[in-house]
């Protein structure tokens, strides 16, 4: 459905897959709906190294992830990993190889791999481990503090996270596409292999990203994304937004939202 291709097996069964060319995208495991690993790549010089000094500082283990696992590297990659506060291993490696991202044809892949909104059962410790040791910026937030979105570049978000009543697992994923037209040729291609459109297209609120949401076999939810809000902190201040927790806030033309993303108490 996505246009990923198997870059390699995984030693433990598993598949590692990507763009055919780059860094790799997603890796499969097999076993119950899950979370293994997430990770981010850090662009700054010498960034890793001041994420792992302030980590430590901070009274957190951190190791070294094997070069191995990050592929067709920019030099000599390197990469960290870390526990996150809900018991998550978390990732954060140097630049790597991009040249398979940007260069998609419309209805057959998208642009790149875009966010990852994380389940908890508290927004704010989780946030805090993000904003205060790893450097991530809050961009907005609902008033009953049940999620939030955090940038860590121009993107208003690289990361969301929302109490869903359980820790350790995906919420959704999410993948750029280039604009608004290609929205109608990815509902018609999920229609043609029998995919349920599970919400949207919508506007998201927070963010003003296009949506389409779909569920994956294991039961993920995958999101489509297009317009999303940049954010230039080297030119301006921000305050973080706060939207009423309404599901006018998460689609902002309306409509019904599915029972897994509820605000405010209402579907």
């Amino acid at each position: 459905m996505l246009g990923l291709v198997v870059h390699e097996p995984l030693a433990n069964g598993g598949l590692r897959l990507g763009w055919g060319v780059g860094h790799h995208v997603l890796d499969l495991l097999e076993g119950a709906r899950a979370l293994d690993h997430y990770a981010f790549e850090v662009r700054d010089f010498d960034g890793v190294a001041a994420i792992r000094d302030r980590l430590q500082a901070a009274g957190y283990t951190v190791s070294s992830v094997d070069v191995d696992l990050i592929d067709s590297s920019i030099g000599h990659a390197h990469g960290i990993s870390v526990v996150d506060p809900d018991g998550n291993t978390v990732q954060f490696h140097s630049p790597v190889w991009r040249q398979g991202e940007g260069a998609a044809t419309p209805g057959r892949r998208p642009v790149k791999y875009q966010h990852i909104t994380l389940g908890t059962t508290d927004v704010t410790p989780l946030a805090a481990f993000f904003t205060d040791i790893v450097g991530f910026q809050i961009s907005d937030q609902l008033d009953d503090g049940r999620f939030a979105w955090l940038r860590s570049d121009k993107d208003h978000h690289t990361l969301a996270i929302v109490n869903v009543g359980e820790a350790g697992n995906v919420d959704h994923y999410s993948y750029d596409l280039a604009e608004w037209e290609d929205f109608k040729s990815w509902c018609d291609k999920l229609t043609e292999y029998d995919v349920d459109v599970a919400w949207g297209p919508g506007r998201h609120g927070p963010g003003n990203n296009l949506f389409v949401f779909f569920d994956d076999p294991a039961g993920n939810h995958v999101e489509l994304s297009a317009e999303m809000e940049k954010f230039y902190d080297d030119r301006v201040t921000y305050v973080p937004r706060r939207w009423e927790p309404l599901p006018k806030t998460v689609n902002l033309w309306g409509g019904q939202t599915p029972s897994w993303r509820r605000v405010g108490g209402t579907a």
